[in-house]
């Protein structure tokens, strides 16, 4: 499988670890599904396309990921995911417009709601046409205005935006890491 050097990056940048609860924003064909999987041993990749011929091509690539319990990848808006509060760790996407071109109050606010306090979100760009000065003030600003904390813009193969979600009542002590036995399926 030929993976994009965008997707590389991007997966060096957002590094999952084995027992790592992963969301993908746009996720295509499900080639960055398949290398994440690949690391996972006890972690989960939700995977997400409005695209319904994304979602059955992403699933079909990745049929042996989604037969063992790590992918589930599901047709849905970023504005209307459901999944538990608190329940990921990371949330990313690689070339996904929305963060820019428009408003995103609406989408950061699942994820805010959705990553565990500390939980960090990566909105990714591969080189191209679309120049980093542009793009990443816009993202910068939307991220600060929408509750992320921590934001910072990553530079390399690529570039994007890094934000973490804020702590929460519960704080970072005392179990903010949750492990599967806690959370079970993310759509559940």
């Amino acid at each position: 499988m030929k993976v994009p050097d965008r997707v590389r990056w991007a997966l060096s940048v957002v590094d999952p670890g084995p027992a790592d609860r992963v969301l993908e924003i746009g996720c295509g064909p499900g080639v960055a599904a398949a290398l994440i999987c690949d690391r996972l041993e006890t972690g989960h990749l939700l995977a997400i396309d409005r695209s319904p011929v994304a979602v059955q091509r992403a699933a079909d690539r990745n049929a042996s990921h989604v037969d063992a319990g790590r992918l589930e990848v599901r047709q849905s808006a970023l504005d209307d995911l459901e999944v538990p509060a608190a329940s990921l760790d990371k949330a990313f996407c690689v070339n996904v417009n929305l963060f820019w071109v428009r408003d995103p109050s609406a989408e950061l606010t699942v994820l805010r709601k959705a990553l565990r306090p500390g939980g960090i979100l990566y909105i990714l760009y591969g080189d191209g046409p679309t120049g980093d000065d542009r793009v990443t003030p816009v993202i910068v600003e939307a991220l600060e205005r929408n509750g992320f904390v921590g934001v910072e813009v990553i530079e390399g193969a690529g570039f994007g935006v890094r934000g973490e979600s804020p702590d929460r009542a519960q704080g970072r002590q005392g179990g903010a890491r949750h492990g599967s036995d806690q959370l079970g399926e993310l759509g559940s």
